[in-house]
């Protein structure tokens, strides 16, 4: 048989496939074998291996349950998205990899509506202003879009997470797309917060200098209760894991949600905003 030699330095693809044929070998397996056990054909797999074909979601996903990988920091899912989603800020999608895993999800969030939580036309509005700006082309733009909606379908389980969100005044009271989209966004906004897995809570202009975080965060809590934290600068984004650095953010989170209005409260500024009254 002839077999084909990998460099894994070559190119993110090929580095993935080198992976998969490793794992294959140390466990004895043929191609046509890790092909039943993952649900695809042989040739697909030699494709994935030589870096012919590009992997997926699912085949990332599926190689993870096989091999055993899923619940470690270095997944097949956390390395398919470094190769389709190279343009994202650095840190960014090895966060998404824990997001769509996570047992409860706590969000804040500064000047627009979090991705989670946007609707496609929101999302759209704000990806063709980063094309007019010059910061994006139009195959990031669809990566994008594309994206997003990997991660909102990535919370649409049986068991969905636990989602706490406290979003700034600035988030409702910033018109994005339009009015039309604008409203339609604030609906989804009521929407979510009448499921029985999410708090939705507005923290008005008035907290002041009572706000304690001046950046959005994301914090995680995983499967066996650990919790990280995520956070990003215009350039970078940056996940923690070490317990001493992530304990005073959620502290600091705890006192947010306090200071923050009630969910009640919030529901009643977003029909505020919705009827357009300041």
């Amino acid at each position: 048989m002839n077999r084909k030699d990998l460099d894994p330095e070559s190119s993110p693809e090929a580095a993935f496939g080198a992976r998969i044929r490793s794992l294959r070998e140390e466990r004895g397996w043929k191609q046509e074998e890790l092909a039943d056990r993952m649900g695809y054909s042989g040739t697909h797999i030699s494709a994935v291996e030589t870096g012919r074909k590009m992997p997926t979601l699912r085949f990332s996903r599926n190689a993870d349950q096989v091999f055993g990988t899923g619940e470690t920091a270095d997944t097949f899912e956390r390395q398919y998205r470094e190769i389709r989603h190279g343009s994202l800020l650095e840190g960014f999608p090895q966060y998404v990899g824990h997001e769509g895993r996570a047992a409860e999800i706590r969000l804040y969030e500064i000047g627009i509506i979090h991705g989670l939580l946007q609707t496609p036309e929101y999302a759209q509005a704000l990806v063709d202003s980063a094309m007019r700006r010059g910061v994006i082309g139009p195959e990031q733009a669809a990566e994008r879009t594309s994206f997003l909606a990997e991660r909102q379908a990535a919370l649409v389980r049986p068991r969905p997470p636990a989602m706490l969100v406290v979003m700034d005044e600035s988030c409702i009271r910033r018109r994005v797309g339009g009015d039309g989209v604008m409203d339609a966004q604030l609906d989804r906004l009521l929407e979510f917060a009448e499921l029985p897995n999410t708090v939705l809570q507005i923290a008005p202009f008035g907290m002041g200098e009572h706000r304690p975080f001046n950046l959005p965060m994301t914090l995680l809590t995983l499967s066996d209760l650990s919790v990280i934290a995520y956070a990003e600068s215009q350039m970078r984004g940056h996940l923690e894991r070490d317990t001493t650095a992530v304990l005073p953010l959620l502290a600091g989170y705890h006192q947010l949600q306090a200071e923050a209005l009630s969910q009640a409260a919030s529901v009643a500024m977003i029909r505020e905003a919705r009827k357009g009254t300041p």
